[in-house]
């Protein structure tokens, strides 16, 4: 994982945009690698805990999505299975099965930048990061640098129907 040396900005907007490069950043090398591009930090008291991009194409793992692979950095470099107060930015909007992860892992905050109108699960199809059933929700911010992130994963999807991929 690699860690961001620079120090992020003081401006809660501006230091959202700063993570969500990262983000954007692993979101390609997806791509590079023929996944879907997403990609997803963990962030805790200003450092990178935590790094992913979708992984489950090339794994032949349903459950590496870029959330996951990154809570499960995290977890491990942390040594707890609870990531209190740890912020998670991810290009897309989590899944189901990424909030259910999100959850337990007690992520404070999910910040995204693209919405997902077909499984998204902060809001766009189900409301999962705040269901008052839960006995932990998560604060979120979404929209942040939306349209690159929109951008690469309309280009993705659109050369995989050109090219008649799955």
């Amino acid at each position: 994982m690699h860690v961001a040396t620079e120090t992020p900005p003081v401006d809660p907007a501006e230091r959202d945009a700063f993570w969500m490069t990262r983000a954007l950043e692993l979101a390609r090398r997806a791509e590079g690698e023929g996944e879907v591009p997403v990609g997803a930090i963990v962030v805790l008291g200003g450092e990178v805990v935590g790094a992913g991009w979708n992984r489950n194409i090339g794994a032949c793992d349903p459950s590496a999505h870029a959330e996951i692979v990154a809570l499960r950095e995290a977890g491990r470099r942390l040594a707890n299975h609870r990531l209190l107060g740890a912020e998670l930015y991810a290009t897309l909007e989590p899944c189901p099965m990424c909030a259910g992860a999100i959850i337990h892992a007690r992520i404070a905050r999910v910040v995204y930048a693209a919405a997902d109108p077909k499984t998204g699960a902060a809001g766009s199809v189900f409301d999962i990061l705040r269901d008052e059933r839960h006995n932990h929700r998560v604060e979120l911010t979404s929209g942040v640098l939306q349209e690159e992130a929109s951008r690469m994963l309309t280009g993705f999807f659109r050369a995989k129907r050109t090219n008649g991929r799955d």
